[in-house]
């Protein structure tokens, strides 16, 4: 078959034959679907077209190693969700390695602390997105699309395809099951 004739295959069904055969070949369907669209959120975030391209490799491996590990339901929410995950954390990265130019001004008690606190809730972001990605699926998809992307239920429904009840679950119980990991690592690095 011609790459064309599986533009009318669905996602899910592309992901379907993917785990069932084990065969990359239906994966590289779905990726190359999406090409575009990582580029584009790369774009969006790193604001360099060097760094987005790269990044879209990037991103490709990583799901071509993490899409074996879960049953992923909605593939373009999820790819959509690496995707802007690798590139704040490239962000981020980036950010801590700006050169600092030596000052001989002391630090205020304040700027200390300050630094303090950015310290700590760069932690605490981490070990939320730790925590995110040891939450089920649905979970985190939920969590992502309520939080991260200001969705409402009834959006977070129709793009998932869940129950309001089921999505309404899904965050509180995400919300939980988050907390509860942040609070046990954070307890492990300071005890």
């Amino acid at each position: 078959m011609a790459k064309e004739s599986y533009a009318h295959i669905e996602d899910n069904q592309l992901l379907d034959k993917f785990y069932n055969e084990g065969n990359n070949y239906w994966l590289g369907i779905l990726l190359q679907r999406y090409t575009l669209l990582l580029f584009g959120v790369c774009m969006k975030y790193l604001k360099n077209e060097e760094d987005a391209k790269d990044s879209v490799q990037q991103i490709f491996l990583k799901v071509i190693s993490e899409v074996q590990k879960y049953k992923v339901g909605y593939f373009k929410s999820w790819l959509y969700m690496i995707a802007r995950n690798h590139c704040l954390m490239k962000i981020r990265d980036r950010q801590g390695k700006i050169p600092v130019e030596l000052t001989d001004k002391l630090h205020t008690a304040d700027e200390v602390n300050n630094k303090q606190e950015l310290i700590e809730k760069d932690t605490t972001l981490a070990l939320i997105e730790e925590g995110l990605q040891e939450l089920n699926e649905e979970q985190r998809l939920c969590l992502t699309l309520f939080y991260l992307e200001k969705k409402s239920y009834h959006e977070i429904a129709d793009i998932t395809g869940y129950s309001l009840l089921q999505v309404k679950s899904f965050i509180q119980n995400g919300k939980r099951n988050l907390k509860l990991s942040v609070e046990k690592k954070l307890k492990k690095s300071n005890g």
